[in-house]
């Protein structure tokens, strides 16, 4: 019984670092724009990769 309570208390701890992981992401940006590489690949580069043709 008292490993049942040590993996609850693992799970949790576990489940609020992820939160806390997520709340960061969040304060810092990181999902602040979803669309532009998504499309990025369909735009064509101004320079080619080599140079040299």
């Amino acid at each position: 019984m008292g490993i049942l309570y040590f993996l609850i208390a693992v799970s949790i701890l576990i489940a609020l670092i992820f939160l806390a992981a997520f709340f960061w992401a969040m304060r810092n940006g990181q999902n602040d724009d979803l669309e532009t590489p998504a499309i990025r690949i369909l735009f064509e580069d101004d320079q080619p990769d080599n140079p040299k043709d």
